[in-house]
């Protein structure tokens, strides 16, 4: 155990957790919303500092990053535990287990250790990535600065539920994001996500604002987030809030965990949601988890070109030089190299 990170005693040994926007308060003995973080005589510690539950090798596009290092591996990471408890969540055998079974896996592992295994792989990046980031805040950053001293990258898979100090303490190692905006509606992040919407549009606006490169990912689920009025809001708040050049990927829902009365995303619904996206005049929007010919190709804004051709998490043909499209040179939204 490691005493957390970004809490304040309440007094008669409660404490309240200033990691995420829970903003628990916490008896002795208890622990915070995401399962991992426990009060013990009125101080706070992170149960799952170092106990890595999951690690490997995977391709950045998997994240999924398009304008990051394209063609690159991550070493990706992560603990128990996450301060949501989606409906949907595909991971929910290590993100929920330490609410739903009060149990803490994973292996002893350090920072150094970490850092060595993706050298080792010849990797250009670590990955906090499968469950929450946020909640193993403590291992992530010590992580994350080492990460910075052997020239790598970092970085968060996140849904963006974080309090603003952390994201600013962290922000110098942090070098790209992929941040879910799992809807444009409260009331859908309470009830299927147990969250809120307005501090992770917040977190997205700050992750902007301190320059680390972000790309935001929807997961379309039929009936409950795919209406045009709520994809255009999301499409116009990246553009007028984000940025046109900030990546939109709407990704296919399959039934899991406590959502299995729903079908599949149909393809005809991710091109429709890259219409939307395009018509809002963002620059690039991408069609995941489905094999849908050319939506997840990079193309160039001005010319229309192929200049990143992709199967599934392959890249097939990179025609990006310096940055700039090799055919009409326009500048392409990024971070290349």
């Amino acid at each position: 155990m490691k005493e957390a990170l970004f809490y304040h005693k309440l007094g008669d040994n409660k404490v309240k957790c200033d990691l995420c926007p829970h903003f628990c308060s916490i008896s002795e003995h208890n622990r915070g919303i995401c399962g991992v973080r426990e009060n013990q005589a009125g101080t706070l510690y992170s149960l799952v500092y170092g106990k890595i539950v999951a690690a490997s090798i995977d391709p950045i596009e998997k994240k999924p990053l398009f304008h990051f290092l394209p063609g690159s591996r991550s070493y990706s990471i992560s603990t128990v535990g996450c301060n949501f408890r989606c409906d949907f969540c595909q991971n929910y055998g290590i993100s929920q287990s330490p609410r739903e079974r009060q149990l803490i896996e994973g292996e002893e592992v350090t920072p150094e250790a970490i850092v060595a295994s993706a050298v080792n792989n010849q990797c250009a990046s670590i990955s906090y990535t499968y469950t929450e980031p946020t909640i193993y805040f403590e291992f992530a950053y010590d992580t994350a600065r080492l990460v910075k001293e052997k020239g790598l990258k970092n970085i968060f898979v996140t849904n963006g539920f974080i309090a603003e100090p952390p994201l600013r303490m962290i922000a110098p190692y942090l070098d790209a994001a992929n941040v879910d905006l799992k809807s444009f509606r409260d009331e859908y992040y309470h009830k299927i996500c147990g969250g809120k919407l307005e501090p992770v549009l917040a977190a997205l606006k700050l992750y902007k604002k301190l320059k680390i490169w972000i790309e935001v990912t929807t997961l379309i689920i039929p009936g409950l987030n795919d209406s045009k009025q709520e994809l255009k809001d999301i499409a116009d708040f990246i553009k007028k809030e984000l940025g046109a050049e900030v990546p939109w990927h709407v990704s296919a829902f399959y039934p899991t965990y406590k959502m299995t009365d729903r079908p599949p995303t149909p393809p005809e619904t991710l091109l429709k949601a890259r219409e939307i996206g395009l018509k809002a005049g963002l620059k690039y929007v991408y069609g995941g988890n489905l094999n849908i010919p050319g939506s997840e190709d990079t193309i160039c804004p001005k010319c229309k070109k192929d200049l990143i051709v992709r199967s599934g998490f392959e890249v097939i043909r990179n025609q990006i030089k310096e940055g700039k499209c090799s055919h009409c040179g326009e500048r392409i939204d990024g971070i290349w190299v």
